[in-house]
């Protein structure tokens, strides 16, 4: 499975461009590979649960659409910057695409951390049994530190891409990520004990003293 989606991944950036000569593409390649390798792998040796709840789908239905367009939206994010590098419309410098890819990196970096301390995350939005609130660590400083770090992720590919124009579909992801956040913490105040009292303690969704 994660074989296909690098394929997908590489056609969707380099088909577009017309030519494998688009080094930013390269860049945001081997960064997305690594990070999303790394993660893969290293989870299903250490907590494979955890993994297999990650390939969940969504039963709630507000979720399930804000989860569709994302997934257009991503589409797009990852498709457009080609458009872009073959019809030069945008001219981003090289050290703003490095210093984009490093931040993305960054992103996966904190996904992992979230993915070490919480287990019971999953792609759809619910509860498991014995799941209990977790507190401390980066969940201590925001209420939403693996959507930190896909903020990381999302909003600086367009830079890493070379892309202005793909800061569209970077920002609608962006809002749709929101949007995700709070009808989670609806579900989490309603189905898990001791939720709304984490939701008082942690003022913050995303960025400590900022958002």
């Amino acid at each position: 499975m994660l074989t296909s989606f690098y394929l997908v991944l590489l056609l969707a950036l380099f088909l577009p461009a017309q030519t494998w000569h688009y080094h930013y593409g390269w860049m945001y390649f081997i960064t997305f590979v690594l990070g999303t390798s790394i993660l893969t792998f290293y989870f299903l040796k250490v907590n494979p649960a955890l993994i297999e709840r990650r390939t969940q789908v969504e039963k709630e239905a507000a979720q399930i659409l804000i989860q569709a367009l994302n997934g257009l939206s991503f589409i797009v994010l990852l498709i457009l910057p080609g458009l872009d590098f073959r019809n030069h419309w945008s001219v981003v410098p090289e050290w703003m695409a490095i210093a984009a890819d490093i931040l993305v990196a960054v992103g996966f970096i904190i996904v992992f951390m979230v993915f070490k301390q919480n287990s019971y995350l999953a792609s759809n939005i619910g509860t498991s049994p014995g799941q209990t609130v977790v507190s401390d660590g980066l969940y201590g400083l925001v209420r939403h530190p693996m959507y930190s770090g896909a903020y990381l992720i999302i909003l600086f590919t367009p830079f890493a891409l070379g892309s202005y124009w793909a800061l569209i579909p970077a920002f609608i992801i962006a809002i749709l990520i929101y949007l995700r956040a709070k009808n989670e913490e609806m579900v989490l105040s309603r189905d898990l004990a001791g939720y709304d009292a984490y939701l008082q303690k942690v003022r913050y969704r995303f960025v400590p003293y900022i958002f």
